[in-house]
């Protein structure tokens, strides 16, 4: 028996999608690809649908039958019709992935959607994994007008065995899949470990032969003041230390890039527009302060500062010595409370008299945040060498931390690296280190209203996007979005609508997010409610900031689109199975 989209897209997570069948007048009971199971529609609506042009803007929806598709080409017409993929390219997205050459800013509208992939998209025997699934999700991905899809191309898995020894598997064939259907790709050089953070559904630990380096030498993985290591991420203390078998860390990601682009090179700049370079655990450019594996960390606890090993604290001695103050290099903090601690609970994040706000702390606070920057300057130094003149854009993730945003200290940005506190600008640093490189400022949280948050943990995930969006803007480089959690509720779309038209003061101009990415494809959101609002999300941004922004219109269309190209999507899915 065939499969039908539902049953294809449910086995994404290993979720099976009830099928609907009938029963035909010949008395054969069989299996049908009834579109209720992924798309539960009403009954056929009439509606006004946006047009490039001026043909059959009015159109009633035809019939679905269970037995038969309407005429492709009224499907077609839809299609074009509401997800505008058939329209040419906007300013927008050529400024995307042309780095403005020949746009100027003032002209670009809208703001181009991708959307991450599982991250199990490749298996540990380096082939794509649920191919024909996986088939049929993009194509319906792109019938709704997304740009294009984000994958991490995992570390552990490609050089897996020996240094230097590349199998590139499946993302060969998830590559060719996404041009196959027109889709982008954002890239992601993903140097971590996966499982252990937020949303983390599988485990890809780093190489093998990596993880051999670590067991000789266990301070080669972060460390906190009580002695536990963290593996997610090398420790950046060894950045420029021969310790992977005869190359440094930092060389081995350049080998990395530079086997990814020689692999790729067909591809760079028209289907892979960007190369987003994981710069920490989860990606993200900070320390792991707050790890969830084991029940270490919980929100919204502050964290615990990263230094204790032997070659950080190699550098810290050394940065006390240059400052006259040797006294200051034997330790970090040692009072700075526990992972799930709150700041005022700990003599250093108190607000009064807290160590943070002392000449010692802000010698341990600038220290520690200038190893961060460096480490993301040696990688974007290489990154941009490797990948100049292919039309790729080069991306970085700087994590989202909103609680505690609202005291003093911002204890838990300071434990992962971010010297941002009530009296000092964390995100500038940053954003003009990205500047240097002519790199995107990659920002998480986007979905969320301080409303929603805990009151009690002071959180402000708004505040803190303004202050990030202010920091892009006076640094004069992109900023790019993700939401944090999987979100479908307009709630959430309107929050990111929101935050992606970059207003903050009068100053701010019509500049626009220069790309978003939505986490993630997976069951929930082809489920029938989930999906409609997708759909007119994508819409809504990709027409930009001046457009009509009418919620109600665009979920009737939305609905209406859905309802008459559901039989086109699983036609598409059912003769991949043959």
């Amino acid at each position: 028996m065939a499969m039908s989209l539902a049953h294809q897209i449910g086995a994404i997570s290993g979720t099976p999608i009830t099928v609907e069948t009938t029963t035909t007048n010949t008395g054969d009971s069989s299996s049908t690809l009834n579109a209720s199971a992924v798309w539960k529609s009403p009954a056929p609506l009439k509606c006004k649908v946006s047009r490039p042009s001026g043909d059959l803007s009015d159109m009633l929806s035809p019939p679905v039958s269970p037995c038969r598709s309407p005429m492709r080409a009224d499907l077609t017409a839809a299609c074009q019709a509401f997800a505008t993929v058939a329209e040419p390219e906007t300013a927008a997205e050529k400024e995307y992935r042309f780095g403005g050459e020949g746009v100027k800013e003032k002209e670009a509208k809208g703001v181009p959607v991708f959307v991450m992939m599982p991250l199990d998209s490749v298996k540990m025997d380096n082939a794509v994994n649920r191919r024909k699934a996986m088939n049929a999700s993009l194509q319906a991905l792109k019938s709704a007008g997304v740009e294009g899809i984000m994958m991490d191309v995992w570390w552990g898995l490609v050089e897996r065995e020996n240094p230097g020894e590349y199998n590139w598997g499946g993302y060969m064939d998830l590559m060719e899949m996404a041009k196959k259907h027109g889709l982008k790709v954002q890239a992601v050089m993903s140097f971590h470990q996966c499982g252990g953070n937020v949303g983390d559904s599988v485990t890809i630990p780093l190489p093998k032969w990596t993880v051999e380096e670590l067991q000789k030498d266990p301070d080669l993985a972060y460390t906190d003041q009580w002695g536990r290591r963290n593996f997610e991420y090398i420790s950046l203390g060894v950045d420029t230390l021969p310790v992977l078998k005869g190359r440094t860390p930092v060389q081995c990601y350049a080998d990395f890039m530079r086997a990814f682009r020689d692999q790729f090179q067909h591809l760079l700049g028209d289907t892979i527009v960007e190369i987003q370079v994981g710069m920490g655990p989860a990606g993200e450019l900070r320390y792991p302060s707050y790890p969830e594996q084991d029940g270490i960390w919980k929100f919204p606890g502050i964290g615990a500062f990263q230094c204790f090993d032997k070659y950080m604290m190699s550098s810290l001695k050394a940065a006390a010595e240059a400052a006259g103050k040797q006294e200051w290099g034997h330790s970090g903090p040692t009072d700075a409370g526990e992972y799930n601690n709150w700041p005022e609970d700990t003599p250093f994040f108190r607000k009064e008299g807290g160590g943070w706000n002392s000449e010692y702390g802000d010698f341990f606070l600038t220290w520690y945040s200038q190893m961060l920057l460096d480490h993301g300057d040696r990688i974007l130094s290489a990154t941009t060498e490797i990948f100049k003149d292919t039309g790729v854009k080069i991306s970085v993730k700087v994590a989202g931390i909103h609680w505690h945003y609202g005291t003093r200290s911002h204890a838990p940005e300071l434990t992962a690296g971010y010297y941002n506190t009530r009296f000092r600008d964390g995100y500038l640093p940053i954003a003009q280190m990205l500047a240097r490189h002519n790199a995107v400022f990659n920002f998480t949280c986007i979905e969320m209203r301080d409303q929603e948050q805990p009151q009690d943990a002071q959180c402000a995930p708004e505040k803190l996007v303004r202050q990030v969006v202010s920091a892009t803007q006076e640094a004069g480089i992109p900023l790019a979005g993700e939401n944090a959690l999987p979100r479908y509720d307009e709630h959430a779309h309107e929050q990111i609508l929101k935050a992606s038209a970059l207003e903050v003061d009068e100053n701010s101009g019509d500049r626009e997010m220069c790309a978003f990415t939505y986490l993630r494809m997976n069951p929930d959101l082809f489920q029938a409610d989930n999906w409609r609002k997708f759909v007119a999300f994508v819409k809504v941004m990709r027409e930009g900031k001046d457009a009509n922004k009418c919620w109600e219109q665009v979920e009737r269309e939305a609905e209406h689109f859905v309802h008459v190209t559901q039989p086109l999507v699983q036609e598409a899915a059912v003769a991949l199975m043959h």
